[in-house]
């Protein structure tokens, strides 16, 4: 790719970096320079992702967790491999059991959103198939973190405070205490350079690190998950964590103007991702900045959104094959449906048949596009006693509609909006890339990879540029720096446009490509505290 290094829409001041025998970017400097430091020593890629998705737990855990999930995409020796270590619902845990209640929606915080936890047997699992360092080495600089305390960064001061203001409203009950003991300590939210640490977190890390995630699922930790269940009436129980397994499952991918992109398939929305693309082929994007460019791309979205919500689930109850979602005779099917005017998304019938994220590369061409998350920042509320575990909530994507596909059942996966992305091009590595942000993800996929592929931008560039997000209906956010114009030209079309106050919501992404000489070409998002770190 031809890159105008100077073409910076997005005022970040921050410039690609590049590099031949590694390189990192994630959200926490710290976390990056972890990951950097295990390169180093002789680790690889998948090492360094571990490294730094450990360290993210502790350094930027209003984003993910211990107990959260995760997914990543490995490229390593010409291949791609996905990971998907999502949990399911507890086998205590179905939509009767909430219907009978009461309940209309599944709660955000509390024990009912709470799944099976993911991320620690992901480290395990990629550290035993693909690393080459111990798990204790590769995880000790998180340890270290928890142990000694890191000064909260900006970005993320911010959004501690704005957790703890949002738990104090809506928390309340003996359960949600650990919570506050844990991360407000003082009664409030660390403040931006004041010095955090989490003992309980450490010692937590330490015994994961050494029994390779056994004591997380088998061992002591999983006792005290369940005791801490069982004394709130939750539903989570050291059988359900006993049966947990990683899944490593078959990438998915469209070409996209000569370009192959890479998402983990469902119960993960990356197919969102892919039929967008898949629809957006159909035209010849010459501009970036008009209207007609992003009118496109957001009837583009809405109609992938309106088929993902409806179909993607747990792959058992999957009442569409996601070729069939894919196949370019549905995407020309779906592309008819785009005219000049804003349309009411509505899913079709194709023929049957709070997240972090990072991106690692070493010199001997090994590459991970890695994700975790606890959902909604800190998720359920609930911490374990004496652990620094606080539990996700992702089980608030299952809905309770029995018709549904994506209903509530016991020991079933939710549809889950954490994707980590990869690109190729006849059959090389172009690099991983990924934008955390719930139902942003998807959508800052799509965008970064217009500019990347439609627009040649570089990889900072490509993560600098204003965007937008369709939230529902015809509604559709945009970012402060996006023209007036534009965004004039949108409403004309029939678009309700809401301009943003802030950039918070718009999703954080990292990107590493690599050309054919093997150079690396890094950009970190400028919307958080994030770093590309390499040498």
């Amino acid at each position: 790719m031809n890159y105008d290094p100077l073409y910076y829409p997005y005022p970040s001041r921050r410039m690609t970096m590049y590099a031949r025998n590694g390189m990192v970017a994630t959200s926490q400097p710290l976390a990056a320079q972890a990951g950097l430091d295990i390169l180093r020593r002789g680790g690889n890629a998948i090492d360094a992702a571990i490294a730094v998705a450990t360290c993210l737990t502790v350094v930027e855990p209003t984003s993910n967790g211990i107990g959260g999930d995760a997914f990543a995409l490995i490229w390593t020796q010409g291949k791609l491999h996905g990971l998907n270590s999502s949990g399911p619902a507890p086998h205590k845990l179905s939509y009767k059991t909430l219907l009978a209640k009461g309940l209309t929606e599944i709660p955000k915080y509390g024990w009912f959103p709470v799944t099976v936890p993911g991320a620690p047997a992901a480290w395990a699992e990629l550290s035993s198939r693909f690393g080459r360092l111990p798990l204790t080495e590769v995880m000790q600089p998180a340890i270290n973190y928890a142990q000694e305390g890191y000064p909260v960064s900006p970005i993320l001061g911010k959004h501690w405070d704005l957790a703890f203001n949002n738990y104090t409203k809506n928390l309340s009950g003996e359960q949600f205490k650990h919570w506050f003991s844990t991360f407000a300590p003082q009664g409030r939210a660390p403040k931006i350079g004041e010095v955090w640490r989490s003992p309980a977190h450490a010692r937590t890390l330490q015994s994961i690190a050494e029994s390779k995630a056994k004591s997380f699922y088998l061992g002591d930790l999983a006792e005290k998950i369940d005791s801490f269940a069982r004394q709130y009436d939750g539903y989570l129980r050291k059988e359900d964590l006993a049966a947990f397994q990683p899944e490593w499952v078959d990438p998915i991918q469209v070409n996209y103007k000569g370009y192959q992109v890479w998402e983990i398939p469902p119960n993960g929305h990356g197919l969102v991702a892919l039929m967008a693309l898949n629809i957006l082929n159909g035209f010849d994007l010459k501009e970036k900045e008009s209207v007609e460019t992003y009118h496109l791309a957001i009837e583009a979205l809405k109609l992938a959104f309106a088929d993902g919500k409806k179909y993607i689930s747990d792959p058992s109850s999957m009442r569409v094959k996601v070729k069939d979602l894919l196949s370019p005779a549905y995407a020309e099917e779906r592309r008819r449906l785009i005219g000049h005017k804003a349309l009411q998304p509505e899913p079709g019938q194709p023929a049957q048949g709070g997240t972090v994220y990072l991106a690692t590369a070493d010199q001997e061409g090994n590459m991970v596009s890695y994700i975790q998350s606890n959902y909604m920042g800190f998720g359920s509320g609930l911490v374990v006693p004496d652990t620094g575990i606080g539990l996700h909530n992702r089980g608030h994507n299952f809905t309770l509609d029995p018709t549904h596909a994506n209903v509530l059942e016991p020991g079933k996966r939710p549809y889950h909006t954490i994707i980590p992305g990869f690109l190729t091009k006849d059959g090389a590595a172009v690099g991983p890339f990924g934008v955390m942000g719930g139902f942003m993800q998807p959508q800052g996929h799509v965008q970064v990879l217009m500019n990347t592929i439609d627009f040649q931008l570089n990889p900072q560039a490509a993560l600098d540029a204003p965007r937008w997000q369709w939230l529902a209906d015809k509604t559709v956010e945009v970012e402060h720096l996006i023209p007036e114009h534009i965004a004039e030209a949108l409403a004309r079309r029939g678009h309700h446009i809401v301009r943003a106050l802030g950039s918070s919501g718009f999703g954080r992404g990292q990107i590493i490509w690599q050309n054919l000489e093997g150079v690396l070409a890094g950009g970190s998002e400028p919307r958080t505290d994030g770093a590309v770190v390499a040498w």
